[in-house]
């Protein structure tokens, strides 16, 4: 009977605690400020100088250039970006090694896809991916 009145006394007691868990699809979770989420890319940034893709652990990257059209103007521009997600490890490496910081990471974490050809993300994909940017990050 003891028993039965402890359980029954902390039961009563921490129904009126404030509740620890998240609504989550509904209600975005608190991420921490250094969270390294999916990458977003800014390809009127990009120099195609291949940092990122010679650096990163996994080789996930692939990146392509091409001379600028216009020959007075130097430098080449950007043909195609692609990140395999389905081995990049998040490592943040493309990011801190780009020159113009044409990579940044974003707060965002959701990949989950149904087939594992929806993890190779293009270029359009990484340019429109702007969800929860990290604040120090935006321009």
């Amino acid at each position: 009977m003891i028993g039965l009145a402890k359980g029954l006394a902390y039961t009563l007691k921490n129904l009126a605690r404030e509740k620890v868990t998240y609504d989550y699809p509904n209600e975005p979770l608190p991420l921490p400020d250094r969270f390294r989420g999916i990458q977003k890319f800014y390809p009127e940034k990009c120099i195609v100088c291949n940092q990122c893709a010679n650096i990163c652990p996994t080789d996930c990257i692939q990146l392509t250039g091409k001379r600028h059209p216009d020959p007075a103007k130097k430098g080449k521009i950007i043909d195609t970006y692609s990140i395999n997600f389905e081995i990049c490890i998040l490592c943040d490496l493309c990011t801190e090694v780009c020159p113009t910081e044409a990579i940044v990471m974003t707060n965002n974490f959701e990949l989950a896809e149904y087939s594992r050809d929806d993890l190779y993300k293009d270029l359009a994909w990484l340019d429109e991916n702007d969800t929860n940017i990290r604040k120090e990050n935006k321009s």
